[in-house]
């Protein structure tokens, strides 16, 4: 294995570095708000341009005004969610598997994990490999969800006897055939 002496950073060219800042934008971060955390926070908008004291200032789009005679369209939640997603198949494999805090389920979306108030959910499209794990003594069932971007997302479900993992095994191994495209 190679490995390298010294530090892995290149010395800074302050200069370059002056010349960037005077010509770009303001960037949002940590030195400018405080509250940011990067990947946690979205940045703050960029300021305004002031206006000067004889400039113009430019004028607002009106929000039309709504009619009041005209009804307005009703929204129902099976309608949005039956718009934004393809229709699910209903003779396709699901493997469903909970306790009294964590929750599994993987079906034709891709695999949902919850644990308490938590929750994630993970397309199939978005899923590098699915490891389930069964322990030698005890009754914790792990299952870890893989993302591409060398991340894992692990997951314990206490079963009620050590006879359910065999079930679990074979119910996600049909789930993982049915929708699991491995990437050979």
């Amino acid at each position: 294995m190679e490995q390298r002496i010294g530090s892995g950073s290149n010395p800074l060219n302050t200069e370059a570095l002056k010349a960037e800042a005077v010509k770009a934008e303001p960037v949002a971060g940590a030195g400018f708000d405080p509250a940011f955390i990067p990947g946690i926070t979205a940045p703050a908008a960029p300021l305004a341009k002031q206006e000067g004291p004889g400039e113009p200032k430019e004028p607002e789009a009106e929000a039309p005004e709504a009619t009041e005679g005209a009804p307005e369209p009703e929204e129902s939640e099976e309608g949005d969610a039956a718009a934004d997603e393809p229709a699910a198949p209903a003779d396709g494999p699901v493997f469903e598997a909970a306790d009294r805090r964590a929750r599994i389920v993987a079906d034709h979306q891709g695999v949902r994990l919850s644990l308490d108030e938590e929750a994630c959910e993970f397309r199939w499209a978005e899923i590098a490999a699915v490891e389930s794990e069964s322990p030698r003594f005890g009754k914790r069932y792990t299952i870890t969800v893989h993302t591409p971007d060398r991340r894992w997302y692990p997951i314990e479900i206490e079963a009620t006897s050590r006879s359910r993992f065999k079930e679990w095994d074979d119910e996600l191994d049909a789930v993982l055939d049915a929708y699991f495209e491995d990437g050979d």
